[in-house]
């Protein structure tokens, strides 16, 4: 008896601390901004089936943000550094830079990633793809242990086309 009961008890356990493992590493509302964030992800060109890097594109990352008494604030953007050649963007945002007129610190209630600037007049349209256009919300990070003790999000591919498209077959990503 006690061997079956040992069998069904440990796996719950283990379940029920993966969940609790998981849940933290989610954003909650005001809590985003307690160290560096930082925002990666790639930026591609979409020529017909073939998909390549875009070196100089930019993202823009925009968070809404709330006054010390929850009253809604004035959105916070910040974009990235240029793609490098990989189509690889980074962008960061501190707490520092986050401090409202008062020098009081302002609450960050949720942030989006979106495409903003493609260097190639061949390739300049962005796509729904992964949310490029509406913006990708920000929800799970890997904290980075080093000095600045960064929390890295992920987010795409975000991809931009040569021409507009409406074509219902390019999925949003979610």
């Amino acid at each position: 008896m006690a061997l079956q009961c040992s069998f069904f008890f440990i796996p719950c356990m283990l379940l029920i601390s993966s969940l609790v493992t998981a849940r933290a590493d989610t954003t909650t509302d005001g809590e985003l901004l307690s160290s560096m964030i930082g925002v990666q992800g790639l930026i591609y060109c979409k020529q017909g089936s073939k998909l390549t890097p875009l070196q100089g594109a930019v993202a823009r990352v925009t968070c809404e943000t709330a006054d010390e008494y929850g009253y809604e604030g004035e959105d916070v953007t910040v974009l990235s550094q240029a793609t490098d050649a990989k189509g690889y963007f980074l962008a960061t945002l501190s707490p520092s830079e986050v401090k409202g007129l008062k020098k009081k610190v302002i609450k960050i209630k949720e942030c989006r990633a979106f495409l903003e600037l493609s260097p190639a007049d061949t390739c300049s349209y962005p796509t729904k793809i992964n949310r490029g256009i509406s913006g990708a919300i920000l929800q799970t990070y890997r904290l980075l242990e080093n000095k600045l003790k960064m929390k890295l999000f992920t987010v795409g591919p975000f991809v931009f086309s040569p021409e507009e498209t409406q074509d219902k077959s390019i999925p949003d990503g979610y």
